[in-house]
């Protein structure tokens, strides 16, 4: 287990770094449920990977909306949700395109819609829970998708030089109250917070530890694409800026939205990734086509505040081109100002 120093050092790097740069089971404790003015006490747990720094692994999606399905009459708006390849510190061909965006103040809200969506997987015991579940797994320890509001808070604490002991210790941890109010129309978790006093794990606490183990976070997160992975994710966010809708002939056996059917040969969905702020379903890779096989990340209904940083506009702003509002014009306009920089 990491120490407090070490977690200390690794976000400052984190920090220092940043201001450099221009499975299918109710595990999940879905904290955006709880009503507004209540809150949920949550005990976060180690990483059952010893090598992890960190008691939370961090997770960047993207989220493509389509105009429907191709071929569903009268199909809603559909959204499939694709992991970022930063999380494994390589290149995103698809922010690769979007980043541009916001140096043009006429692209940038376009910008932000495809821009990806930061999350990170904690583990723990729920100790005060305000829902009223249908049915709560056998094994106690549950999974959290904190987003960056939370998660803020969490990391200021860790930060401060007060806190002499790790909130994860078994014997001299510290709970986490996730409070729920509403700010500008939308759920708010600013007033969750660190308790003060220090506590003990409970002994069926303990006991479930001993008989289940903890979970290893990093199998939670989407495997990596692969060439053909990256090729079909390119060729999606192209035809979703173009507005088309999601032809699962082309894509589905790669990526689909959750609720689709499984094609002939691809894993069934595995539900474990909150959709921001409500709305359609999102997914994760599913296995491929021609001896591809990646697993499936789809979705819960969630309202997860997953919002990310985006690029600061360094570049002056450019007026498109008359008649340009189609996704071609876009997607071209961009790269030719790319090719000519």
């Amino acid at each position: 287990m990491a120490s407090l120093a070490e977690i200390r050092a690794r976000l400052q790097a984190a920090e220092s770094n940043k201001g450099g740069q221009t499975g299918g089971d109710n595990a999940i404790f879905p904290h955006w449920n709880i009503a507004e003015g209540t809150s949920a006490l949550v005990r976060f747990l180690p990483d059952g990977n010893s090598k992890n720094t960190f008691f939370w692994v961090e997770r960047a999606m993207i989220r493509l909306p389509f105009n429907g399905v191709k071929g569903e009459a009268d199909s809603k708006q559909t959204y499939v949700q694709v992991p970022c390849v930063e999380m494994w510190n390589e290149a995103c061909p698809i922010l690769a395109e979007v980043r541009p965006w916001f140096k043009d103040k006429s692209l940038e809200e376009l910008g932000r819609k495809y821009w990806k969506k930061r999350s990170y997987v904690f583990q723990g015991f729920v100790r005060e829970n305000p829902l009223s579940e249908d049915k709560t797994p056998e094994n106690p320890i549950r999974r959290f998708i904190i987003g960056p509001q939370i998660f803020t808070i969490i990391k200021a604490a860790l930060m401060d030089t007060e806190l002499t002991e790790m909130p994860t210790d078994y014997a001299g941890g510290l709970d986490f109250r996730i409070a729920k109010t509403q700010k500008g129309g939308y759920a708010d978790y600013n007033t969750s917070k660190w308790s003060r006093k220090e506590s003990s794990l409970t002994a069926e606490e303990a006991e479930a530890i001993e008989k289940h183990g903890l979970f290893e976070l990093a199998s939670f997160l989407p495997k990596k694409p692969g060439e053909v992975e990256l090729r079909v994710m390119k060729e999606m966010f192209e035809a979703s800026v173009d507005g088309q809708p999601f032809d699962p002939d082309r894509w589905g056996q790669y990526y689909r939205p959750a609720g689709m059917a499984a094609p002939s040969g691809a894993t069934d969905v595995d539900e474990d990734t909150p959709v921001a702020r409500g709305g359609g379903g999102t997914s994760g890779p599913v296995s491929g086509g021609g001896g591809v096989q990646t697993k499936v990340v789809s979705s819960v209904t969630a309202a997860v505040d997953e919002e990310d940083d985006v690029p600061a506009a360094t570049a002056p702003v450019v007026t498109p081109a008359a008649g340009g509002n189609k996704a071609e014009d876009i997607l071209a306009m961009i790269r030719a100002r790319q090719k000519s920089s």
